[in-house]
């Protein structure tokens, strides 16, 4: 429940979740209807992140239990699957976003029966993921020119970007790590032991091949933002979004190069923002709104939201093409519209505004993206948001002398506790607590007792 100055983020994000719904061709989630009519696992993952928030779960265990056959022998991961079947066409991320899926169905979900039928695919595709990174750790990548391909996934075309030539994706690597992560807990979960060992000495193995990697890149290209292909140094932050979320690799970063990346980013949305020198973009770029809120760049985050709203065509569609163009009337490809996959991108980083996970404390961080005037005018409220830990349902209600901040209880929170993100730099004054138990570090409020509620003067 949103003010009413806001009321377009809240109808987008349902119509965005019927048009995913609609798009469905059985269990089969699939971006569009038209050009897209295939379901690829990249879009499914995240899209079923999106639709495990929504309280969508059955909808995601269909889509995997239709999925998970298609799964070659070999253990590798179909990048697609259609009416032909399995696309044997080989993308490196696939593993790693089949991985995260299952664990993600978990986690939202406890169901163990899940585990137990998924488990065989998921050992053979963390045998697939060591035998792909193995194939780049040998010598021939330990000469000077070759060293930041040590230790990778090999080449592949799963970035768009490199359809014309294979490159070595770090799209690609950083779904891989998460992919590693997501098995370690699949395997702890159900007490495999020996096999969760295994797993972490190859998440860490290439972890380590990962970041050096990543050093050496940058240090090859004379760069110093996070480059997108190992051979490239090239600049796409959009793509490296996928570090921070969904692989949560951001306290893993070199911290000033995660800055650099973004803030290139931003000084290249504030001139197409300004001018008219600019063709195209893709809304694939809602994800670095999710990356601004990471970086606690609330008011930036504002900007591309009231940038890319003006983009729905038509507005009151609530949807986005693909390619969305500055001249509306203008042809040119579009891909299918709406497309599935950039509403999911929307309503996944819209919902980080209201709650999202930090796996640097293990916390569940809210009000990270919310804006200073909601807490200010009318207040906002969020119920029954599905996250790991229960559903979440907390509010800011508005009254006349006074503001009034409730957070309901969550079946299991998190370790790290759940930490309100004030959009001040100090916190607002006379305050008090009437239930439950917090204090604040710096802005942000560190909740150690739930339910909550505390007031603050207006």
């Amino acid at each position: 429940t949103l003010p009413r100055s806001a009321h377009a983020l809240s109808d987008t994000m349902r119509t965005a979740l019927a048009h995913v719904l609609i798009n469905r061709d059985g269990p089969a989630l699939q971006p569009g209807s038209r050009a897209y009519e295939r379901s690829w696992i990249r879009d499914g993952a995240l899209t079923s992140d999106m639709l495990l928030r929504l309280g969508h779960e059955d909808v995601v265990r269909e889509f995997l239990r239709w999925y998970a056959p298609y799964q070659f022998k070999s253990g590798k991961v179909p990048c697609c699957v259609d009416v032909r079947g399995a696309d044997p066409v080989p993308e490196n991320d696939s593993q790693g976003e089949f991985l995260y899926l299952i664990d993600e169905i978990h986690r939202y979900t406890n169901d163990e029966q899940l585990l137990r039928e998924m488990w065989p695919a998921v050992e053979r595709t963390v045998a697939y993921m060591d035998k792909l990174r193995l194939s780049e750790r040998t010598a021939k990548n330990e000469t000077p020119e070759r060293r930041a391909l040590y230790g990778l996934m090999p080449a592949s075309i799963s970035h768009e970007g490199y359809a014309a030539k294979p490159m070595h994706s770090y799209w690609d690597n950083f779904w891989s790590i998460a992919g590693y992560e997501a098995a370690i807990n699949i395997a702890r979960k159900l007490e495999h032991k020996d096999a969760m060992r295994r797993f972490i000495a190859s998440r860490d193995e290439f972890r380590a091949d990962l970041h050096r990697s990543l050093h050496l890149a940058m240090e090859q290209h004379n760069i110093d933002y996070l480059p997108g292909a190992a051979e490239l140094g090239d600049f796409d932050a959009t793509s490296t979004t996928i570090a921070l979320s969904p692989a949560g690799e951001q306290q893993m970063l070199p911290p000033k190069a995660t800055v650099a990346t973004f803030e290139r980013y931003w000084r290249d949305f504030e001139k197409r923002r300004t001018s008219t020198q600019w063709d195209v973009y893709t809304p694939y770029e809602w994800r670095n709104l999710g990356a601004f809120i990471r970086l606690r760049w609330r008011e930036r985050g504002l900007e591309l939201i009231d940038f890319f709203m003006r983009d729905r065509r038509p507005a009151a569609w609530n949807q986005w093409a693909e390619v969305v163009g500055r001249e509306p009337r203008q042809s040119r490809f579009i891909g299918d519209m709406p497309h599935g996959w950039v509403a999911s991108d929307f309503v996944r980083s819209f919902l980080d505004m209201f709650a999202f996970e930090r796996p640097a404390d293990e916390a569940l961080v809210l009000m990270a993206g919310v804006p200073l005037e909601w807490t200010k005018e009318e207040g906002f409220a969020v119920r029954d948001l599905r996250t790991p830990f229960g559903k979440l349902t907390y509010e800011l209600k508005v009254e006349k002398n006074r503001r009034v901040l409730t957070i309901e209880k969550l079946d299991a929170p998190p370790r790290g506790g759940v930490v309100v993100a004030w959009p001040e730099e100090e916190p607002p004054a006379g305050q008090a607590i009437e239930r439950g138990f917090a204090r604040w570090l710096g802005s942000e409020l560190r909740v150690n007792e739930l339910p909550l509620t505390v007031t603050f003067d207006r």
